[in-house]
Protein backbone atom coordinates (compact mmCIF):
# COMPACT_ATOMS: atom_id res chain seq x y z
CA UNK A 1 0.00 0.00 0.00
CA UNK A 2 1.63 3.55 -0.90
CA UNK A 3 2.49 5.62 1.94
CA UNK A 4 0.74 9.09 2.18
CA UNK A 5 1.32 11.88 4.62
CA UNK A 6 -2.36 12.48 5.62
CA UNK A 7 -5.19 10.31 5.06
CA UNK A 8 -9.24 10.02 6.89
CA UNK A 9 -10.86 7.92 4.94
CA UNK A 10 -13.95 6.13 6.56
CA UNK A 11 -15.99 3.53 4.67
CA UNK A 12 -19.02 2.31 6.55
CA UNK A 13 -22.40 0.95 5.88
CA UNK A 14 -25.04 -0.24 8.26
CA UNK A 15 -29.25 0.79 9.07
CA UNK A 16 -30.31 4.69 9.99
CA UNK A 17 -31.39 4.89 13.44
CA UNK A 18 -33.61 7.65 12.54
CA UNK A 19 -34.31 10.56 10.48
CA UNK A 20 -31.47 12.90 9.81
CA UNK A 21 -32.07 16.73 12.05
CA UNK A 22 -30.66 19.53 11.27
CA UNK A 23 -27.12 20.03 13.48
CA UNK A 24 -25.37 22.86 11.90
CA UNK A 25 -24.85 25.42 9.01
CA UNK A 26 -21.21 26.12 8.10
CA UNK A 27 -20.48 28.55 4.74
CA UNK A 28 -24.03 28.74 3.70
CA UNK A 29 -24.18 24.83 3.82
CA UNK A 30 -26.81 22.78 5.87
CA UNK A 31 -26.08 19.56 7.83
CA UNK A 32 -28.29 17.15 9.25
CA UNK A 33 -27.51 14.49 11.76
CA UNK A 34 -28.00 10.64 12.44
CA UNK A 35 -27.12 7.83 14.01
CA UNK A 36 -25.99 4.87 11.51
CA UNK A 37 -26.19 1.04 13.18
CA UNK A 38 -23.32 -1.27 12.31
CA UNK A 39 -23.19 -4.71 13.53
CA UNK A 40 -19.98 -6.13 14.86
CA UNK A 41 -18.72 -9.75 14.56
CA UNK A 42 -19.95 -10.35 17.97
CA UNK A 43 -23.43 -9.55 18.14
CA UNK A 44 -23.20 -6.42 19.41
CA UNK A 45 -23.58 -3.23 17.47
CA UNK A 46 -21.88 0.14 17.24
CA UNK A 47 -24.08 3.54 17.02
CA UNK A 48 -22.10 6.07 14.95
CA UNK A 49 -22.50 9.55 14.64
CA UNK A 50 -23.10 10.58 11.03
CA UNK A 51 -23.12 14.30 9.64
CA UNK A 52 -24.40 14.66 5.87
CA UNK A 53 -25.24 17.57 3.51
CA UNK A 54 -28.37 18.65 3.03
CA UNK A 55 -28.50 17.53 0.03
CA UNK A 56 -28.48 14.27 1.19
CA UNK A 57 -30.51 14.10 4.17
CA UNK A 58 -34.27 14.02 2.74
CA UNK A 59 -33.61 10.84 1.16
CA UNK A 60 -32.71 9.15 4.68
CA UNK A 61 -35.13 6.86 6.31
CA UNK A 62 -35.18 5.11 9.53
CA UNK A 63 -34.54 1.33 8.99
CA UNK A 64 -32.77 2.30 5.67
CA UNK A 65 -29.62 0.31 4.96
CA UNK A 66 -26.85 3.08 3.98
CA UNK A 67 -23.23 2.57 2.35
CA UNK A 68 -21.11 5.99 2.58
CA UNK A 69 -17.63 6.91 2.36
CA UNK A 70 -16.38 10.26 4.08
CA UNK A 71 -13.73 11.32 6.88
CA UNK A 72 -14.03 10.67 10.99
CA UNK A 73 -13.94 14.35 12.32
CA UNK A 74 -13.63 16.02 15.08
CA UNK A 75 -14.89 19.40 17.23
CA UNK A 76 -14.04 21.20 20.27
CA UNK A 77 -17.28 21.90 22.26
CA UNK A 78 -16.75 25.06 24.38
CA UNK A 79 -20.46 25.49 25.14
CA UNK A 80 -19.57 23.33 28.19
CA UNK A 81 -22.24 20.80 27.67
CA UNK A 82 -21.63 17.46 27.15
CA UNK A 83 -18.23 15.94 26.21
CA UNK A 84 -15.54 18.26 25.08
CA UNK A 85 -14.46 16.43 21.59
CA UNK A 86 -17.17 15.87 19.80
CA UNK A 87 -16.59 12.97 17.06
CA UNK A 88 -18.69 12.16 13.75
CA UNK A 89 -17.75 10.80 10.35
CA UNK A 90 -18.88 13.65 7.48
CA UNK A 91 -20.41 11.62 4.97
CA UNK A 92 -18.58 12.86 1.12
CA UNK A 93 -21.09 10.43 -0.51
CA UNK A 94 -23.58 7.67 -0.83
CA UNK A 95 -22.66 4.50 -2.56
CA UNK A 96 -25.67 3.31 -4.94
CA UNK A 97 -25.04 -0.16 -3.74
CA UNK A 98 -24.84 -0.84 -0.01
CA UNK A 99 -23.84 -4.52 -0.24
CA UNK A 100 -22.99 -6.06 2.94
CA UNK A 101 -22.28 -4.12 7.08
CA UNK A 102 -18.88 -3.05 6.99
CA UNK A 103 -16.75 -0.42 8.57
CA UNK A 104 -13.32 0.62 8.05
CA UNK A 105 -11.05 3.57 8.42
CA UNK A 106 -7.63 4.61 7.06
CA UNK A 107 -5.73 6.78 8.76
CA UNK A 108 -2.44 8.33 8.73
CA UNK A 109 -1.61 11.38 11.40
CA UNK A 110 0.95 11.77 14.08
CA UNK A 111 0.57 11.16 17.70
CA UNK A 112 -0.05 14.84 19.72
CA UNK A 113 0.14 12.93 23.09
CA UNK A 114 2.03 10.04 25.04
CA UNK A 115 1.01 6.58 24.30
CA UNK A 116 -0.51 5.19 27.04
CA UNK A 117 -0.37 1.22 28.09
CA UNK A 118 -2.17 -0.50 30.11
CA UNK A 119 -3.78 -3.72 31.16
CA UNK A 120 -7.64 -5.02 31.48
CA UNK A 121 -8.26 -6.86 34.47
CA UNK A 122 -8.56 -10.48 32.68
CA UNK A 123 -4.89 -9.10 32.00
CA UNK A 124 -4.94 -7.97 28.31
CA UNK A 125 -2.63 -5.19 27.18
CA UNK A 126 -4.31 -1.72 25.52
CA UNK A 127 -2.77 1.13 24.64
CA UNK A 128 -4.60 4.49 24.34
CA UNK A 129 -3.69 7.29 21.15
CA UNK A 130 -4.36 10.33 20.35
CA UNK A 131 -3.81 10.97 16.34
CA UNK A 132 -3.39 14.49 15.09
CA UNK A 133 -4.62 14.30 11.35
CA UNK A 134 -4.21 17.30 9.12
CA UNK A 135 -7.10 18.72 7.19
CA UNK A 136 -6.60 21.40 4.77
CA UNK A 137 -5.89 25.26 5.76
CA UNK A 138 -4.03 24.24 8.35
CA UNK A 139 -6.60 22.49 10.65
CA UNK A 140 -7.14 18.95 12.17
CA UNK A 141 -8.58 16.66 13.75
CA UNK A 142 -8.22 14.60 16.83
CA UNK A 143 -8.93 10.94 17.16
CA UNK A 144 -8.79 9.00 20.12
CA UNK A 145 -7.16 5.59 18.72
CA UNK A 146 -7.22 2.24 21.01
CA UNK A 147 -4.84 -0.52 20.36
CA UNK A 148 -5.34 -4.26 21.87
CA UNK A 149 -2.71 -7.28 22.58
CA UNK A 150 0.61 -7.20 20.22
CA UNK A 151 -0.64 -4.06 18.24
CA UNK A 152 -0.78 -2.46 21.87
CA UNK A 153 2.81 -3.22 22.88
CA UNK A 154 3.78 -2.08 19.29
CA UNK A 155 1.87 1.30 19.66
CA UNK A 156 3.07 1.70 22.89
CA UNK A 157 6.65 2.36 21.62
CA UNK A 158 6.16 5.11 19.70
CA UNK A 159 6.77 8.68 21.06
CA UNK A 160 4.72 12.30 20.15
CA UNK A 161 5.58 13.53 16.82
CA UNK A 162 5.69 10.38 15.40
CA UNK A 163 3.68 9.06 12.35
CA UNK A 164 1.55 6.51 12.45
CA UNK A 165 -0.47 4.75 9.67
CA UNK A 166 -3.17 2.49 10.69
CA UNK A 167 -6.70 0.62 9.46
CA UNK A 168 -9.29 -0.02 11.79
CA UNK A 169 -13.19 0.46 12.57
CA UNK A 170 -14.85 3.30 14.75
CA UNK A 171 -16.51 1.90 17.57
CA UNK A 172 -18.81 3.47 20.68
CA UNK A 173 -18.95 2.98 23.87
CA UNK A 174 -21.20 3.44 26.68
CA UNK A 175 -19.98 4.78 30.12
CA UNK A 176 -20.74 7.04 33.19
CA UNK A 177 -19.69 10.61 34.07
CA UNK A 178 -20.32 12.15 37.34
CA UNK A 179 -21.83 15.44 37.18
CA UNK A 180 -23.36 18.03 39.41
CA UNK A 181 -26.48 16.63 38.58
CA UNK A 182 -25.28 12.62 38.73
CA UNK A 183 -24.54 9.94 37.27
CA UNK A 184 -25.09 10.57 33.35
CA UNK A 185 -24.61 7.94 30.70
CA UNK A 186 -22.29 8.89 27.88
CA UNK A 187 -21.12 7.52 24.69
CA UNK A 188 -17.70 7.78 23.53
CA UNK A 189 -16.12 6.96 19.85
CA UNK A 190 -12.58 6.19 19.08
CA UNK A 191 -11.29 3.89 16.34
CA UNK A 192 -9.67 0.62 17.36
CA UNK A 193 -6.74 -0.73 15.34
CA UNK A 194 -6.59 -3.73 13.02
CA UNK A 195 -3.51 -3.15 11.38
CA UNK A 196 -0.29 -1.01 12.04
CA UNK A 197 0.40 -0.02 8.34
CA UNK A 198 3.72 1.04 8.97
CA UNK A 199 5.10 -1.54 11.22
CA UNK A 200 6.10 -5.14 10.20
CA UNK A 201 3.52 -7.80 9.94
CA UNK A 202 1.51 -7.93 13.24
CA UNK A 203 -1.46 -10.80 14.82
CA UNK A 204 -4.58 -8.91 13.66
CA UNK A 205 -6.37 -7.65 16.20
CA UNK A 206 -9.45 -9.52 17.48
CA UNK A 207 -12.87 -9.01 16.72
CA UNK A 208 -14.48 -7.33 19.76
Amino acid sequence: MEHTSCRNEAELCGQADAVPVFSHENHGLRFYRFALRIPRLSGQADLLPVLVPESMAGGIAPGQTLALRGQFRSFNNKSGQGSRLVLSVLARELLPDPGEPRNQILLTGTLCKPPILRRTPLGRSICDLMLAVPRRYGRADYLPVIAWGQLALAASRRGVGDRLELEGRIQSRLYHKLTEEGPQERTAYEVSVMHLLDEAPLAEAENL
